[in-house]
């Protein structure tokens, strides 16, 4: 379920903006905000994104309805050197850069959430759990000074109730 148009003359950056706003989207969503976008990477992206969806449909015989763009990747091409004429005879250079743009479409991932006491240390990296015995450790400290300085305050309550 992918799709990619190689050598598209138009700037990486102008069509990196574009592909940020459909990145994410369900096929449905990402199809109506690129034809409503008045740009030219709009149509670029949306013809390329029909692509994908038909090589979805065709190819392995899924639902595009039901996909998600997982990810737009846009490169930077070879470029086209240009000059526009100066005075004196000189010419400025300048560059016109072209785009590789890849679309993969995909079936959104369905996270079910999960508490904590059932999640398991053994799955996690070292970094990630020396990372939550700190904060745990942390926590504790913080909840100990809090209870120690509530401690504090009732026992100077009771000290001056009684001394009156």
């Amino acid at each position: 379920m992918k799709a990619i148009a190689r050598s598209v003359r138009i700037a990486p950056k102008k069509a990196n903006l574009i592909a940020m706003m459909v990145r994410g989207l369900s096929v449905p969503e990402a199809m109506e905000s690129l034809r409503r976008t008045n740009k030219k990477g709009a149509r670029i992206i949306e013809t390329l994104l029909r692509s994908a969806v038909a090589n979805a449909s065709h190819n392995t015989k899924q639902d595009p309805q039901m996909m998600v763009v997982k990810t737009i990747i846009v490169n930077q091409g070879t470029a086209y050197r240009r000059g526009m004429p100066k005075a004196r005879g000189q010419s400025r250079p300048y560059r016109k850069f072209l785009s590789h743009i890849a679309i993969t479409l995909g079936f959104p991932e369905d996270e079910s959430p999960r508490s904590p006491t059932t999640e398991s240390d053994s799955g996690k990296s070292p970094k990630s759990a020396s990372r939550s015995q700190k904060k745990s450790v942390t926590l504790a400290k913080n909840q100990k000074k809090t209870e120690t300085s509530s401690s504090d305050s009732s026992v100077s309550s009771d000290s001056s109730v009684s001394s009156s």
